[in-house]
């Protein structure tokens, strides 16, 4: 009995671990943030199995039957719908009940984007804060006040709706000629990653019309900024 965090293609379908086909074979269940999404990857791996939705409507009320069922016995995977669950994905609330309830857990490796898109960067990766999705309207002016002086590189996730606003956020509060990098559909086949200021990128995508998902990484502080 045991719950494993199954990493999912992002994009390419080639990126599934062997491991992880093996898991989500073996498994009692699969929890699924989309069970037809998740249906489409099980049927290109030639996996027949049970699923149950599992996403941000309806995890608070289903934690506890799920760790229950682990508990008596079962063996379950969770997967969202691309990437590693928990980040920026439901997966934390399920992990923290087991955690408390003295289940299991194991957590395999394997696609997520914000790794890749930090590492293509070329700004600093050996210490970063990853901080996903900012608010969009109720904190969102105060979280980046408090970024303007961490040193570190900053990876956010952004939609391709606000991506031109944000790379201009990020000008007004943290200086426009700061280094950054802006990767979308990472391992697809329009994969493009596009290094400048943020003025430069923010022109840049002015141009253009964006779809895909976001990875902005944004270079730290440095010593010589005022």
């Amino acid at each position: 009995m045991k719950l494993y965090l199954v990493p999912t293609p992002i994009g390419n379908l080639e990126d599934i671990t062997l491991r992880a086909i093996r898991i989500l074979k073996e498994v009692d269940l699969i929890l699924a943030e989309d069970t037809r999404k998740t249906g489409f990857l099980l049927k290109h791996l030639g996996i027949e199995k049970k699923m149950f939705p599992h996403h941000s409507h309806n995890e608070h009320k289903t934690i506890t039957f799920i760790a229950e069922r682990i508990a008596a016995g079962e063996t379950i995977a969770l997967v969202t719908d691309a990437g590693t669950p928990g980040i920026s994905d439901p997966g934390f609330l399920l992990v923290r009940e087991c955690v408390n309830a003295g289940i299991g857990v194991e957590c395999l490796p394997g696609p997520t984007a914000f790794v890749p898109a930090l590492v293509n960067s070329g700004l600093p990766c050996d210490s970063f804060v990853f901080e996903g999705f900012l608010p969009q309207k109720k904190g969102r002016q105060t979280k980046l006040l408090s970024l303007k002086e961490e040193p570190r590189t900053l990876v956010f996730y952004e939609s391709p709706f606000r991506l031109v606003k944000a790379l201009e956020e990020f000008g007004l509060h943290f200086g426009k000629e700061r280094k950054a990098s802006v990767s979308r559909e990472l391992t697809k086949m329009f994969e493009e990653t596009k290094r400048g200021t943020l003025e430069e990128l923010a022109a840049y995508f002015k141009e253009k019309t964006v779809k895909g998902e976001i990875v902005i990484v944004v270079e730290g502080k440095q010593e010589e900024e005022g």
